[in-house]
């Protein structure tokens, strides 16, 4: 294939990874291999990915907020610390080798999509929180973010198995606060990225375009069918990640 041919595919998954980003989390994991497959070399695919993916989740985040469905005040301290800890993960990508994450990184997500696909009573509603606010604030949001500097795939469904299991969320609220954390995990990774000069602009930004339209429609569906929608879409790409993990 030519290279024009080659952008052209490459914006298009972005698209579509953006709007599955946008419900379920996996985004990543649909455009790092398609960088890879362009000719980037890993860590610069890394920082691509976390540039494009900011219009995507930033997308995301401004959709469920103008619904009312994130309160954008009280996660505050999460939000920073998912965001340091995204710093630090991203400084660990730039020594370490990313893929030892995909040894774990599978059977991780085969346990959230066996937890979605078996809770009968997974719905829109709050349930009881099982931790509390100050416990999810001080390290769930900082470890699950420095995952997403270091590697990033999955980092969606780490957040909402998070929200769901843990704070107690009903599934569309989940949804719509793992994409504002996801915000700002990207941004930590972006800027340790950016600073160590391992981003394509060009293609990146084109690709921004893409996400931040795939995920206006993703969070657009989320939000008519609700749980009927997001816990089947995650289940299922929580499935396809782990498989495409365990035979790359």
């Amino acid at each position: 294939m030519s290279p024009e041919l080659i952008i052209v595919l490459i914006i298009l998954v972005a698209f579509v990874a953006g709007f599955i980003d946008a419900i379920a989390g996996g985004g990543g994991l649909i455009v790092i291999p398609a960088l890879l497959l362009g000719g980037i070399d890993p860590l610069t695919a890394l920082g691509t990915n976390k540039l494009q993916a900011l219009f995507g989740s930033g997308s995301a985040t401004l959709s469920y907020a103008r619904k009312g469905l994130i309160d954008v005040r009280s996660l505050l301290p999460a939000v920073a610390l998912s965001f340091a800890g995204a710093c630090l993960g991203a400084l660990l990508a730039t020594v370490l080798p990313p893929h030892l994450l995909g040894m774990v990184l599978p059977f991780l997500l085969i346990g959230i999509a066996i937890y979605f696909a078996l809770q009968p009573r997974l719905s829109d509603a709050d349930r009881e929180r099982r931790i509390s606010p100050l416990t999810f604030t001080l390290f769930v949001a900082p470890l699950i973010g420095a995952y997403d500097g270091l590697f990033g795939p999955g980092t969606g469904s780490f957040f909402m198995i998070a929200f769901v299991a843990l704070a107690g969320y009903g599934v569309l609220k989940a949804t719509a606060h793992t994409k504002l954390l996801n915000f700002a995990s990207n941004c930590g990774g972006f800027l340790i990225f950016a600073a160590s000069g391992s981003i394509h602009w060009q293609l990146g930004l084109a690709m921004g375009v893409a996400q931040f339209l795939g995920a206006r429609l993703g969070a657009a569906s989320a939000m008519r069918f609700g749980s009927s929608l997001i816990r089947p879409l995650l289940v299922t790409v929580c499935i396809a990640m782990a498989i495409r993990l365990l035979t790359s």
